[in-house]
């Protein structure tokens, strides 16, 4: 499958032209600055990185095949890619790409726009939180999940939201800054944990159902042979359950050590200058 696929099925997503503007801006905004951090310059060619094996390597064409596979492109939009762009936190740097002349009139702005309150209201913890979960959960509705598989425009438009919901969701789960959150510690720790649990709560559901929920994959599984289309929706919620609570342990554990580690000072966050 994957295997001898590796060399024939890699391909150009539409959504690829975010990911060339948001490397050519890196590159522009870095020209003449300072090093961005070693370990923030790592984050960032990682999640370049996820999104391309996400979106562009054989794993995107053989996710039109297999549940499973379509389970690790989801993961690694939602749990690699964006926490990694999160740590990275490549704006500041993206945005100096732009002239001055430019840049700072787009940034006053953007903050006095009039829709700029309900982003703010939509990217508070809970929020993001609902959001987040919410974005999870609807888009495995069978129905949907189908038309998605069947639309190409709303498979592209899936993938955004998810990497959009997962932004907002990890800017407070990891709290890099300029990105403070309003949550202490234990909050965190709820916020990250219940959101771990939502998701088992769905790979629950994928695993114990008695037929397969899905019609598309129903359908092209039945060409392929071997494989079933129950055993492959139960591989799926297993990627779901264990590749895909990697990146809420760590957070997780970040936040028990922080809470019940011995008190530290945390010098305020501010926003990074543009």
């Amino acid at each position: 499958m994957l295997a001898s696929a590796l060399w024939t099925q890699w391909s150009v997503d539409p959504t690829s032209t975010i990911l060339v503007v948001m490397l050519l801006m890196w590159w522009l905004g870095g020209r003449g600055m300072p090093s961005h951090g070693r370990w923030r310059t790592a984050a960032w060619w990682g999640g370049v990185a996820s999104l391309i094996l996400a979106l562009n390597s054989p794993i995107d064409a053989q996710s039109d095949d297999f549940f499973w596979v379509h389970m690790i492109q989801h993961v690694l939009l939602l749990t690699v890619a964006a926490p990694l762009l999160v740590i990275a936190r490549p704006m500041p740097r993206m945005l100096r790409a732009l002239p001055a002349r430019v840049r700072m009139p787009l940034v006053h702005g953007v903050r006095r726009a009039g829709w700029a309150a309900p982003l703010r209201f939509l990217a508070r913890p809970w929020s993001a939180w609902v959001i987040f979960v919410a974005v999870l959960a609807v888009w495995h509705i069978p129905s949907l999940y189908d038309l998605a598989l069947r639309n190409q425009g709303i498979h592209d438009f899936e993938h955004v939201t998810f990497v959009a919901s997962a932004l907002m969701f990890w800017n407070h789960a990891l709290a890099i800054p300029p990105f403070a959150t309003a949550l202490d510690w234990p909050k965190r720790l709820a916020y990250t944990t219940t959101a771990m649990i939502t998701s088992w709560i769905l790979a629950i559901v994928l695993a114990l159902a008695p037929h397969p929920l899905y019609a598309y994959y129903v359908a092209k599984l039945a060409h392929h042979g071997g494989l079933s289309a129950i055993t492959d929706q139960q591989i799926a919620a297993g990627v779901m359950w264990v590749p895909g609570s990697v990146t809420f342990t760590i957070a997780i554990i970040l936040a028990i050590y922080q809470w019940a580690g011995p008190a530290r000072h945390t010098p305020p966050l501010r926003a990074e200058s543009v």
